[in-house]
């Protein structure tokens, strides 16, 4: 349908303010809706300054204009208005008044709009910028268990010092729990459902290093989600989280300023305000460089929070810190003969009332309690570039790579609340820094990773400790190389189309993908195939990102990964060997 010279004025106008634009330059209707229903002030403004739309949308009332908010969010959820054309390749169904759908109306609202759905925050490559990366879909409770379903894992390798080597059994102990280092590669919320059969309540600490919400990461983790739809993310996963720790386990979420103290309250709501710890301050830089020019104090801390399963079963390891030398010159003032230093202690009163002393001797004290500022380990930034320069240089760039952790901050961690043979669990691992620390400390872990990169750095890094890597804690904890590990990946199946249809250069493209999946894909169960046919010219149409997300809402996303139920269903083609390990892994 033509748009109006009412309809293109006011998407020039919505256009000018940059909050209302997606990365590919569309108007996000959500927002500009969400915005009307606050009274936000620039919007009010907006519409205000110019005739047409101050004529539309507002009422004068004794010499004042009121914004007729309802009037402004029918006319902009109107299906004519932004040429929202796709949306006749499905269908819609639920409760409506006067012809609105509930959630169109916002007469009932949530603190954050996705709080009780589950969204899959798939995604594959570190540089999409996509409006949301997951499908935001409001699900049945039998289409989130069919979502969350454990799912066939296959391409099983075996990682030693020797080499790669087939999986053909799994190690477990006396208690038949799989004791096996595993790295899985898939979406993070379906693999820690995948996980929970066998490693529910068995994890003793989980550490995750999550998107920061920023736009701003080194491996740009689609870091910029909206505030709801990254709280809703965190929720769906900080849930089944809770479920894999041991009664005794910790968890420890790093995150920066833009959204710990909502996470806080996330925290307190998923794991209970009894069960908070501590809020460690991470103090990993200086006031220097580009950061210090502008008048704002130079932000140089993170925060990790701190939870436990059960507050007073928790593990929780004394630590210490060395002494300074400050400290030292400080305190220790006193030396034997021998030249050992010592400081004198009071240790009380004699019968007469004199004063006796001990000796502490520098050599035979542990150091300084650690207090929750940490200011002794600082990050270290290299510009990623180089890695593919020089790639011999790997490991190295890997501990100094933008964003990067430093290992001692880990090992601080899993030194704080884990012991040798314990399970670690990170399920945002990134270039693999927790699996790498935690193998030179000989704990046993879990990673999982989404993105494309994770063979690139993780898989290669934890490679070379395996191999006896001397970077990072190496040389702190004597490592000297050894042990093995097991990978895997979630199985897929529509998330294949969804890879090819993110990486579509063209219509061209697109068109071929279509074809394929006509014979192969799951489809929604209201989806009008034959409709689509019929409209095939006016799909051709659209532009490129508008047919991708045509193609997008028709899959059916319970079926992105293959169900371990339907294992046996030869349209899935699960091969031979990976049947036998998969059920030798769910315990059959």
């Amino acid at each position: 349908m033509v748009k109006t010279s009412f309809e293109k004025n006011l998407e020039v106008l919505l256009k000018s303010n940059p909050d209302f634009i997606s990365t590919e330059g569309e108007i996000l209707k959500d927002r500009v809706i969400d915005s009307a229903y606050k009274a936000d002030k620039k919007l009010i403004e907006l519409l205000l300054d110019n005739p047409e739309t101050k004529k539309k949308f507002f009422s004068e009332i004794k010499k004042h204009w009121v914004f007729n908010i309802n009037d402004f969010v029918m006319f902009v959820q109107d299906k004519h208005f932004l040429n929202d054309s796709y949306t006749k390749y499905k269908n819609k169904i639920g409760l409506t008044i006067d012809g609105k759908f509930l959630n169109e109306r916002k007469e009932v609202a949530l603190v954050w709009p996705f709080k009780d759905t589950v969204l899959e925050g798939g995604m594959t490559k570190e540089d999409q910028k996509k409006k949301e990366i997951f499908f935001n879909e409001i699900l049945a409770q039998d289409e989130i268990d069919k979502l969350l379903a454990p799912k066939v894992l296959t391409n099983w390798k075996r990682h030693t010092a020797k080499g790669e080597e087939e999986v053909k059994e799994l190690k477990r102990d006396e208690n038949g729990t799989i004791k096996e280092n595993l790295i899985i590669k898939g979406n993070n919320l379906l693999a820690l459902h995948t996980l929970k059969e066998q490693f529910r309540g068995k994890v003793k600490l989980i550490y995750i290093d999550p998107p920061f919400n920023t736009g701003n990461d080194g491996f740009n983790y689609n870091d910029s989600f909206g505030h709801s739809t990254w709280m809703t993310f965190m929720k769906n996963r900080l849930e089944i989280a809770r479920e894999l720790l041991s009664k005794d386990g910790n968890i420890f979420v790093h995150l920066d300023i833009n959204e710990s103290h909502y996470l806080k309250i996330l925290c307190d709501d998923v794991f209970g305000r009894e069960n908070f710890v501590e809020e460690i301050i991470w103090s990993y830089g200086s006031a220097s460089g580009g950061r210090a020019a502008g008048a704002k104090p130079v932000n140089i801390h993170d925060y990790i929070l701190h939870y436990s399963k059960n507050y007073s079963e928790r593990k929780q390891n004394k630590v210490y810190t060395p002494y300074s030398e400050k400290y030292i010159k400080e305190w220790f003032k006193y030396a034997d003969k021998d030249g050992r230093l010592y400081r004198r202690r009071m240790r009380g009163r004699d019968a007469d009332g004199n004063t006796e002393w001990e000796k502490q001797y520098l050599d035979e004290s542990k150091g300084v309690p650690l207090t929750t500022v940490w200011n002794d380990i600082k990050q270290v930034y290299a510009d990623p570039r180089a890695y593919k320069e020089n790639q011999s240089q790997h490991t190295e760039l890997l501990r100094e790579f933008s964003g990067q952790k430093p290992e001692a901050l880990i090992a601080r961690i899993l030194e704080m609340a884990s012991d040798e043979l314990d399970l670690i669990l990170d399920f945002h691992l990134g270039t693999g820094t927790t699996c790498a620390v935690a193998h030179k400390m000989k704990r046993k872990y879990i990673g999982i990773e989404q993105l494309d990169h994770l063979e690139d750095f993780a898989i290669k890094r934890i490679k070379n400790v395996v191999s006896g890597d001397k970077n990072g804690i190496s040389k702190d904890v004597n490592w000297k190389g050894g042990g093995d590990f097991v990978y895997c990946e979630l199985m897929k199946y529509n998330e294949d189309f969804v890879e090819q249809i993110e990486n579509a250069k063209d219509t061209k493209a697109i068109l071929k993908i279509w074809e394929q999946m006509k014979g192969k894909a799951f489809f929604k169960h209201n989806f009008e195939m034959q409709e689509f046919e019929k409209n095939i010219e006016e799909f051709k149409k659209l532009d490129l990102e508008k047919q991708k997300q045509v193609l997008f809402s028709v899959l059916d996303k319970n079926q992105l990964y293959v169900n371990y139920s339907e294992i046996e269903d030869k349209k899935f083609k699960v091969e031979k060997k990976d049947k036998e390990i998969n059920k030798e892994f769910y315990g059959e």
